[in-house]
């Protein structure tokens, strides 16, 4: 070999054994030395890098061993790090790395109570004295492929009251062709999994210069809710007890001249949640929600949500006694008592100015005198929710009201939060136990217009008993609305909103809860064709009213029932309210302008088309006269016309009514009204016929002082008025009138009235009166006693034309003596076959004798007295067990009658009964007693408060009277021809039974 050459190659040798030592040991120790060296100048924290590796002839670096801390305080730490660097490095002026791995990577962040992150306190950073160029850009690195292995990474922060504790193992990422050269993209990959459950997944490309850019995927599977609690409870007032939520979706962002972001393809999922408020309260339970077709666009600031659908929502929410809603005091007082009005906890820094400044100067912060930035977008096109539950509570009442709806079903397209366009809505709900409500149609919010088609279905009313029950001392037992409606809104400043369509009250029951007994009710209360316009009119085509009833009562104080239901708020309550409606005016209500209180306002217009009765009854007492005055009307029938409050084409209704008085006396009405004032035009026509005058022995005897004992009455009455001026006709006919017994009254006329009577009779036992009467009603000095006066006439006049004629006796048969008496069992009114067949040849007779009529006397006796009072006891029983069943919500029957209470229930309900009839509690010293003995002597001692009630025993003679004549109607003998006198309390027969007389006597 020449000596050249080999100089050469012994010098390529020993340059290479001089690279390879100072590569392979030497650079690595002084590169180990000076780096733990840096590491002990300049970190807070015990740091130590164990060891370092060179390839000098490839240029692979390794590092081993890095931590941060000690122990399990350890704040960083990895397991291996290796660089590939490559040789062309040193000519192209480019960091060209082919391959960097982490492998094992730990990292603990930690924010402290006072608000410091621990990311800033692990080294010591000197100042640098060197400026940077702003436009130097950024140091140019290419690295081909980065690897990050099986990463830790763990986020506690201890700044909440419920600290935070986020760990994430199994992270992996990669990263290729990642390069800080301007226009040059890098695909990356990242996994990684939580120990607390979620598990993140990205993928996408990156570019750091000239600008920041990145589009991909973003996937998060199972996150657990209640790690991220903490910070929910800041924003609002929910505390997340559990859930999980799922979420994937492409995004793009850029820092250009603004952060730009949007996410398309968005898929979020929520499942299992449970929400309570801070005080443990439950608020929300939710099945899953789902969304899915989204997109987000930050610059837009605009949501857009494709399909939204959720199911089984359960919420509760409540009405408070000042009328607050408590969710909107739940988030009243979290605003009050935030984070941002929270005092800074002790040891927490101020904010360096140079943070204060470049926050005041960040893109997009707005001066305190600026408007506020537009509102976010949020655009829901195909909305579903489903098995919603809501439960509600009214607490302003002292019987607070609860109403769940559910299951709820809502459906809602095309919603934009910003309003200016309209989208669909549908709804479906139960309310309560067996209500319907349905509702589908088209809403706007700016200006707020829309039109919907509500359907409700057997909605419960009872639900408004608490409302009412501060006012009047009323009962509502049932009562069902059942409408359809289409609602037209079209706009709310004023108030544009117009409601047509139909409505219906069915099973309507009011109760008076101070004598428990029925006040006003009706099987159905038909509303066809309403046509609503706001503050302008109200036409109504139709009103049918089936079935219904009303008690009307005068009290012996000259007051009405209707008087004695109306609750006399104190003056305490009357205050109270007051000051609550003072305060929910000063806060709430606006100050009505002048132009919107002008009394020149026209009334609203009022149209109805018809009103229609079918088979309406009542009740009517008068409990000022002894005895009382108790009649009831039947079988009303009819119809009104058209009432128009605007039309002077309808200003008088066509009347058209009849009905019964005491179930056989027909009434009649019919004519003209105009109920909107009656005083100008008003021409109704009355009629009554066949009314026992019996019923009418109250008002005899306190006017006439004496009691009818028979007779019936004809009533016509005729009254015209025209723009005030009234004329009235008025005709009675009384026929076969008989007085009874004197009665002492201060009330009575100081007439020969038994005279009077025998004197206007003609020849067939009539008396015709006529009663004309004028008068100008809007004159205060019109006054009745001119008709008196006519009266007075008429009987002078009848005296003088009519001789007087003596009415006599009896006219009889030859069975006359074996008919004369129906008699009973005692505490009956069934007619039994014997009495059935006595009656029967009655008849016959009567039917051969037309000249004849039958008058009928209801008795009683002292042995119906304990069989009454038994009978009525077991009405108290299932009367007392229907309001139960009724007040419960369970299904009852039409009449308390129809119930059956068993016997083990009734000891239970005796013991009310006992105390509401005894007006007393049960003996002291029957506590000691056997509770069946002690039962059987409360039952003992009802028994015997009922048994000598002379009400009992006289409606007792009244229904077998009744009794008598429907068998005799039954059989073909007609009505008119029977008559009912008054009842009578006689002694019991020999053989314990009871008689009720029979007496004949002519037409």
């Amino acid at each position: 070999m020449p000596k050249p050459l080999k100089r050469t190659f012994i010098a390529i040798l020993l340059a290479l054994a001089i690279h390879s030592l100072l590569g392979f040991l030497i650079l690595p120790k002084a590169a180990l030395y000076i780096a733990n060296e840096q590491l002990k100048q300049y970190a807070t924290v015990p740091a130590k890098l164990e060891r370092i590796e060179l390839n000098p002839f490839t240029l692979e670096l390794t590092l081993y061993g890095f931590s941060l801390g000690e122990g399990e305080r350890k704040e960083m730490a990895l397991s291996r790090l290796y660089a590939d660097l490559e040789w062309n490095s040193i000519w192209q002026g480019v960091l060209h790395l082919a391959k960097v791995q982490l492998e094992q990577p730990q990292t603990q962040i930690r924010l402290a109570k006072d608000g410091t992150l621990n990311l800033t306190k692990w080294f010591r950073i000197p100042e640098s004295s060197d400026k940077k160029d702003p436009d130097s850009g950024l140091f140019p690195i290419v690295i081909d492929d980065i690897q990050l292995v099986q990463g830790q990474l763990r986020f506690q922060d201890q700044s909440k009251k419920e600290p935070i504790d986020l760990a994430y193992d199994g992270l992996n990422l990669s990263l290729q062709q990642f390069s800080t050269q301007p226009d040059k993209t890098s695909q990356a990959k990242l996994v990684a999994t939580s120990k607390t459950g979620g598990r993140l997944q990205w993928q996408g490309q990156l570019q750091l210069a000239p600008v920041f850019r990145s589009n991909g995927q973003l996937q998060l599977d199972e996150l657990d809710l209640k790690a991220i609690r903490p910070y929910v409870n800041d924003a609002v007032p929910l505390a997340i007890q559990e859930g999980k939520l799922t979420l994937s979706s492409n995004y793009k962002m850029g820092m250009d001249k603004a952060f730009t972001l949007n996410l398309d393809d968005t898929a979020l999922k929520l499942t299992s949640i449970s929400i309570n408020s801070n005080d443990g309260r439950s608020l929300i339970r939710l099945a899953d929600l789902q969304a899915s077709k989204s997109s987000v666009d930050l610059a837009k600031q605009q949501v857009v949500i494709g399909q939204l659908s959720s199911h089984k929502l359960e919420t509760w929410a409540a009405r408070e006694a000042d009328g607050e809603l408590d969710w909107q005091k739940l988030f009243a007082t979290n605003a009050k008592t935030g984070p941002a009005n929270q005092p800074k906890p002790a040891g927490q820094a101020a904010k360096p100015e140079a943070i204060k400044a470049s926050e005041e100067k960040k893109p997009g912060k707005k001066d305190s005198g600026e408007s506020n930035t537009a509102p976010w977008q949020v655009i829901l096109r195909n909305v579903q929710l489903r098995d919603y539950l809501v439960h509600l509570t009214d607490r302003t009442n002292k019987e607070p009201v609860s109403l769940d709806l559910g299951p709820l079903n809502v459906d809602i397209q095309n919603f934009d939060s910003l309003g200016k366009t309209p989208f669909q809505l549908a709804l479906d709900s139960t309310i309560g136990k067996q209500g319907q409500l349905k509702a589908k149609g088209q809403l706007q919010l700016t200006p707020a217009t829309g039109k919907l088609q509500v359907t409700t279905r057997n909605i419960d009313l009872r639900v408004a008993q608490a409302y009412l029950t501060p006012f009047v001392q009323i009962e509502l037992r049932s009562g069902m609305l059942s409408s359809d409606l289409n609602i037209d809104l079209k706009g709310t400043e004023p108030l544009a909103l117009s409601v047509t369509g139909r409505a219906e009250v069915t099973q309507l029951h009011t109760l008076d809860t101070q004598k428990e007994r029925d006040l006003l009710k009706w099987r159905s209360l038909l509303l066809e064709g309403i046509d609503y316009r706001h503050q302008d009119s109200l036409n109504i085509a139709s009103i049918n009213l089936t079935r219904p009833y009303a008690r009307f009562i005068i009290n012996p104080g000259m007051t009405t029932n209707i008087n004695e239901l109306m609750v006399q708020s104190s003056p305490d309550s009357a205050s109270n309210k007051n000051q609550r409606v003072t305060k929910a005016s000063k806060t709430k209500t606006p100050p009505v302008p002048a132009s919107a209180k002008s009394p020149q306002e026209k009334p609203m217009g009022i149209h109805i088309g018809g009103i229609k009765i079918v088979d309406g009854s009542g009740d009517f007492a008068d409990l000022s006269l002894r005895p009382n005055f108790i009649t009831a009307i039947q079988n009303l029938n009819g119809q009104i016309g058209t009432l128009d409050n605007r039309n002077a084409r309808y200003q008088s209704a066509k009347v058209d009514i009849k009905g019964k008085v005491n179930k056989y006396a027909p009434v009649t009405i019919k004519g003209h009204l105009n109920p909107f004032d009656p005083l100008q035009s008003l021409d109704i026509a009355t009629s009554f016929h066949q009314v026992e005058l019996t019923t009418l022995t109250p008002y005899s005897g306190k006017f006439a002082g004496y009691r009818i004992r028979k007779g019936r009455m004809d009533l016509d009455l005729h009254y015209r008025i025209q723009k005030g001026q009234l004329n009235a006709e008025n005709k009675v006919v009384i026929d076969q009138l008989q007085l009874g017994e004197k009665v002492d009254s201060e009330n009575a006329v100081d007439l020969p009235i038994r005279l009077a009577i025998a004197l206007l009779k003609d020849s067939k036992g009539v008396i015709t009166l006529e009663l004309p009467v004028e008068g100008n009603l809007n004159d205060p000095q019109f006054s009745i006693l001119p008709i008196i006066g006519k009266v007075l006439r008429n009987l002078l006049v009848k005296t003088v034309q009519a001789p007087f004629k003596l009415i006599g006796g009896l006219l009889g048969s030859g069975e006359s003596s074996d008919l004369s008496q129906v008699d009973f069992a005692p505490g009956t009114t069934e007619l039994e076959s014997e009495a059935r067949s006595s009656l029967d040849k009655l008849i016959a007779a009567l039917k051969e004798r037309p000249g004849l009529t039958l008058e009928i006397e209801g008795t009683a006796s002292a042995n119906d007295g304990p069989i009454l009072a038994q009978q009525r006891l077991e009405q108290e029983y299932r009367d007392t067990w229907y309001r139960i069943l009724q007040r419960r919500g369970d299904k009852v029957p039409a009449e308390a009658s129809q119930l059956k209470v068993n016997e083990k229930d009734k000891a239970t309900l005796l013991e009310g009964i006992y105390r509401a009839r005894l007006k007393q509690q049960p003996p002291a010293d029957w506590k000691k007693l056997d509770k069946q003995v002690r039962t059987e002597k409360m039952r003992q001692a009802v028994i015997d408060s009922w048994s000598s009630n002379p009400g009992l025993q006289r409606r007792l003679g009244q229904a077998r009277a009744a009794a008598i004549k429907d068998y005799l109607v039954s059989r073909g003998l007609a009505d008119q021809r029977i008559y009912l006198i008054d009842t009578n309390i006689v002694e019991p027969e020999d053989n314990g039974r009871v008689a009720s007389a029979l007496h004949l006597n002519s037409e």
